[in-house]
């Protein structure tokens, strides 16, 4: 009757099918007290009123049996969460980065991956980390949510029971395209995990550049993705020293993405949009980012494109 992918899924499922039950019986008992009313006493039996006064019994009645319920409920509930707070000593931990718009998995000496990789019958720790705005990571499969907010520690834990890929997905809206927030995770046996994150590249290093911290603490990445992707504005990959269409009012000119450009794209969002791209989406930086920083960034934006 209960399944899951998850330790903890049975005990969700529970909790879940209990209260369904529960509302379920209410719902249909009611409807059909309200039918019999509607037909026992409508106007053309011609009853006359009669008055009625408290009733104790009835009102001891009424309270006892929802509490009972509630009771019940409450209990189902807490046996459901409490093993979701107590996270066994062996769990491997991975530090689950939530950004607009993708998830990220940091396994440690600078190994990240935008798929969560996990051995199976192996306890899963997921350290939860926002860089800009409020996320909330659900994997159903697992019965497993947490929200990811920005300056606050939380974290999740799960033994996943069978081999196979499920969906990740943000169920706390965070932006236009929060809809496309979603990855999966695999969980694989042991000895295939182990092989994945040996031949695992180490990508780590890039994102502890300054300039890309700058952007970062802006909320840059919510509109400018770095792997090319098209988002609200232009990616940052290979933007340094390409050169752009832009739209100067209504007059279109090609122009050179070098130092000066970066500056007044920053400084001046909306004198120079990039072609296929809308205006006053942004709003200038002028107070926000200083000169020094604006260098940091461009040495990052380098980057980007190998120089």
């Amino acid at each position: 009757m209960f399944g899951g992918a998850s330790n903890l899924a049975e005990g969700v499922d529970k909790a879940f099918v209990f209260i369904f039950t529960i509302s379920f019986i209410f719902i249909i008992g009611l409807t059909l007290l309200m039918i019999y009313i509607l037909i026992r006493y409508r106007r053309s039996k011609v009853k006359e009123a009669m008055q009625f006064s408290g009733s104790i019994k009835l009102e001891i009645l009424w309270t006892i049996i929802p509490l009972i319920l509630v009771l019940f409920m409450f209990y189902y509930g807490w046996v459901g969460f409490a093993p979701m707070r107590e996270v066994p000593d062996d769990a491997m931990r991975i530090r689950t980065i939530g950004r607009m718009w993708e998830w990220e998995f940091d396994y440690g000496q600078g190994k990240l991956s935008k798929v969560l990789v996990i051995p199976v019958n192996k306890p899963i720790r997921l350290d939860l980390v926002s860089e800009d705005v409020n996320h909330s990571l659900f994997i159903p499969a697992f019965r497993v949510k947490e929200d990811v907010v920005p300056g606050y520690d939380n974290w999740l834990w799960f033994t996943p029971l069978y081999t196979g890929e499920y969906e990740i997905m943000c169920t706390e809206y965070c932006g236009l395209l929060h809809y496309d927030m979603v990855t999966r995770a695999r969980v694989v046996e042991q000895d295939e995990f182990e092989e994945w994150l040996e031949n695992l590249e180490a990508t780590g290093l890039v994102p502890d550049h300054p300039g890309l911290a700058v952007l970062k603490k802006n909320g840059c990445m919510a509109c400018h993705s770095l792997d090319g992707a098209k988002l609200v504005g232009p990616t940052f990959k290979n933007l340094y020293n390409s050169q752009k269409t832009v739209l100067v009012g209504r007059e279109e000119s090609v122009i050179l993405a070098d130092d000066d450009y970066i500056k007044r794209a920053i400084y001046q969002p909306n004198d120079e949009i990039v072609k296929g791209y809308s205006r006053g989406l942004m709003n200038s930086y002028e107070k926000l980012i200083t000169p020094a920083e604006i260098q940091l960034i461009i040495e990052y934006l380098k980057t980007l494109n190998g120089e």
